[in-house]
């Protein structure tokens, strides 16, 4: 049996599968091949570099057979920047942390369809308020940046609180099962970020992805430090799970002092090139564990999609009554 739901419906899906817009990381050639396998997959337009996005958006338009979409991090979002992402005719825009009410009537009018990640109950009802097609309720769990609600209990209570409006799981998701448990909590489908990461298509350093595959869950933590070494301030809500590294464990307590370190921030910026997974940050979520090897983006989605399609047909026989 194929998955259907709402999310499927809306953008004509094999599967009620997302793939996180990673900055840096979830280029057009990811999100081409995440979508011609019946996925939805989401260019990382991140901080908005322009440099960056040009050749990854044109790539996913010149590559998708099928519809695919673009992430922007909401607060450092602008009009002009949405007017470029528009122009390449996405057939969704994803927003992330901020408010998507000032960019909601643009990307309407363009004819996408608006996806927004939320993280708390508040959110996800601001996000229904101002005509949100589709809401992502991440959980703590996720790799990158979020908040901190765990996603087993965020998931049902962000579906009772915007119904009708589908809703995606994320965060801690990286395969069939968390699927079909995503659908069993009332959810329309799943953002799968880390696991998507891990595979040929990403644009993460061979380093990195290799380190993923080696990590555990135990190894995540949420901070700010990685965000000080490149000179960020995120709102206070957000903080990043990423593997723990030397640097990482050097610089806990000391952002600010970081934050205006110019000498370690380029050694930093050296590292992360070089793919040091010692120095560079490697966002990764709580499901790393369930990560065994590097796959091809378009087998990923087939294998979890036919994982969950299975364990929902033989779920009324795994247990007694």
């Amino acid at each position: 049996m194929a998955i259907k739901s709402a999310f499927t419906e809306m953008f004509g899906l094999e599967h009620p599968i997302a793939q996180a817009p990673m900055a840096g990381v979830s280029g057009g050639r990811l999100a081409a091949a995440v979508s011609n396998a019946g996925g939805l997959g989401l260019v990382g337009g991140g901080y908005g570099d322009p440099e960056w996005m040009t050749p990854q958006l044109s790539l996913a338009a010149e590559e998708a057979r099928r519809p695919w979409g673009v992430g922007l991090i909401t607060w450092r979002a602008s009009h002009e920047l949405l007017d470029f992402v528009l122009g390449h005719r996405p057939s969704a825009v994803m927003l992330s942390f901020g408010d998507p009410a000032p960019y909601a009537a643009a990307i309407e009018a363009a004819g996408a369809r608006l996806i927004c990640q939320v993280t708390d109950l508040r959110e996800a009802e601001e996000a229904a308020a101002c005509g949100a097609d589709v809401i992502v309720a991440q959980g703590t769990e996720a790799g990158g940046h979020g908040g901190g609600r765990s996603t087993l209990p965020l998931v049902p209570a962000v579906v009772d609180a915007v119904a009708p409006v589908p809703v995606l799981a994320a965060g801690g998701i990286a395969d069939g099962r968390g699927l079909a448990a995503a659908l069993m909590l009332g959810a329309h489908g799943v953002l799968l970020g880390t696991r998507f990461y891990a595979s040929h298509e990403a644009l993460g350093h061979p380093r990195v992805k290799q380190r993923l595959v080696e990590a555990t869950g135990e190894q995540t933590e949420r901070t700010r430090v990685f965000d000080a070494a490149r000179g960020l301030t995120w709102p206070a809500a957000y903080t990043g799970r990423a593997l723990r590294n030397a640097f990482l464990r050097r610089w806990t307590g000391h952002e600010d002092e970081l934050r205006d370190n110019q000498p370690e921030q380029q050694a930093f910026r050296g590292a992360v090139a070089d793919g040091d997974t010692e120095t560079a940050m490697v966002w990764a979520s709580e499901g790393v564990d369930l990560i065994s090897g590097l796959e091809r983006a378009e087998d990923l989605v087939t294998q979890i999609g036919a994982e969950a399609e299975k364990l929902l047909q033989t779920a009324p026989t795994r247990w007694t009554h």
